[in-house]
């Protein structure tokens, strides 16, 4: 528990602070950085898997039949979601995309309760209650529907399902996510290049040494976060998300300067309101687990 609780609040943290790094590509198309990021993806994953010597068994799972529908799921999930994610950015829609990760909790404990069968105390679907009651009035503020918000909650909940049930191994399910997207990423590069509407080529030398880094600030993340998929019930990796948009909303009101009203900052209290009650249940509950064992061991004792 303790080891999956550290992963995801990597991953989310890491997430959190990608607007950041993203801005700094402002002048370049969203699908090209979408590209660039799958294709240096691909070769930070490919260099880990050759150092584990991993490659056969990276072929024998994409020669099984789930795990190979599992892998393409994942890859056009994630795909879609990274490239809502940078068109947002850098389009000043961070605070949209702080809404959609906000939402992306209450879907990821929706499919864990639907597909999953998970099963949630009266504290937990509380905290979910509160944490709605949030969403909505963050949606509200709005006056019309978040379609980039919902988009990005939506798939990003479909990505962790996909995961979470395909039980791959972690380092071999994103090489095969990136592997999957590679081809449409490299032609897509190619076309814009032989077009001469590439931006690659004139990017200074500093953001070109960021852009190659991108394969490792996408990877590492989704590896942090497949690994807490696998230690953590989809449930609580679902609560843990909220440092992601918190990292984004605080981003987007004090460096990005964008508008944020009194009527979304009581979304926000709500939401920190659901965290915290989900998060104290939790804690209760997984005493009360161990507290019955020490109990009966201690009455044991005594006895004999």
């Amino acid at each position: 528990m303790k080891k999956g609780i550290i992963y995801a609040v990597l991953a989310y943290l890491t997430w959190g602070f990608l607007p950041l790094y993203w801005r700094l590509f402002a002048a370049m198309p969203a699908w090209e950085i979408l590209a660039q990021r799958i294709a240096w993806s691909f070769v930070f994953v490919a260099v880990l898997v050759t150092l584990s010597r991993q490659w056969k068994q990276l072929k024998s799972v994409g020669s099984r039949g789930r795990s190979a529908a599992a892998i393409v799921l994942c890859s056009i999930f994630i795909s879609l979601n990274w490239f809502l994610f940078i068109w947002a950015v850098n389009n000043h829609h961070v605070i949209e995309t702080s809404l959609g990760y906000y939402m992306n909790p209450l879907i990821s404990v929706l499919f864990a309760v639907v597909f999953l069968k998970e099963r949630l105390s009266p504290g937990q679907w509380l905290s979910i209650l509160l944490a709605g009651v949030g969403v909505l009035i963050m949606a509200v503020q709005y006056g019309h529907i978040p379609w980039i918000a919902i988009s990005l909650a939506v798939t990003f909940a479909l990505y962790g399902l996909a995961k979470k049930i395909a039980k791959l191994d972690v380092l071999l399910g994103l090489t095969g996510e990136t592997i999957v997207a590679l081809p449409v990423a490299l032609g897509y590069l190619i076309y814009i290049q032989s077009q001469g509407t590439g931006s690659f080529a004139s990017l200074p030398p500093l953001l070109v040494v960021l852009l190659l880094l991108s394969g490792a600030a996408t990877a590492m993340p989704l590896f942090w976060f497949a690994k807490a998929m696998q230690l953590l019930p989809l449930s609580l990796v679902g609560f843990i998300q909220y440092i992601a948009p918190t990292t984004s909303l605080l981003l987007a009101i004090f460096l990005f300067n964008e508008p944020f009203s009194r009527g979304q900052l009581i979304s926000f209290a709500f939401i920190w309101l659901a965290l915290i009650v989900y998060s104290f249940v939790t804690v209760k509950r997984s005493k009360v687990k161990v507290v019955p064992i020490s109990h009966r061991n201690s009455c044991r004792d005594a006895l004999l």
